[in-house]
């Protein structure tokens, strides 16, 4: 029995539920940034150049065909979704850090519990 207790310990610890909601959180994004590339982005490049892949073009070597064209599709939308991500979460998250920095070290630090002590005591010598 105690090894169902030390199970249940370990999978109730709150760094395993905040890994598993984090991990669920991604997914949903990632779904979130590949509907982004590939509804807008993807038709975009389409719209440029002809084509929202390259899933055609091969290269026939004795009778082997190589598709590189997937590849070269896939790479695409590997840098694409970097860029969203990049410029969806990235940049705004770093900004939103370094005004937050700013702002801690604006606000003026208190000062320690003894200093405090030590004026009252001597506010209250004064009088």
């Amino acid at each position: 029995m105690k090894i169902l207790k030390e199970f249940k310990d370990f999978i109730t610890k709150g760094n395993l539920i905040e890994l598993a909601v984090a991990f669920i959180i991604a997914a949903a994004f990632g779904a979130i940034i590949t509907a982004l590339v590939g509804n807008i982005i993807m038709p975009l490049i389409a719209a440029i150049f002809g084509t929202p892949d390259f899933d055609g073009l091969i290269w026939t070597l004795n009778d082997a065909v190589i598709p590189y064209g997937a590849f070269i599709t896939a790479l695409v939308n590997f840098l694409l979704i970097a860029a969203a991500v990049f410029f969806l979460i990235v940049r705004p998250y770093n900004g939103w850090k370094a005004r937050r920095a700013v702002a801690e070290e604006a606000a003026p630090a208190e000062p320690a519990e003894e200093i405090v002590l030590l004026r009252e005591i001597r506010d209250r010598l004064s009088r």
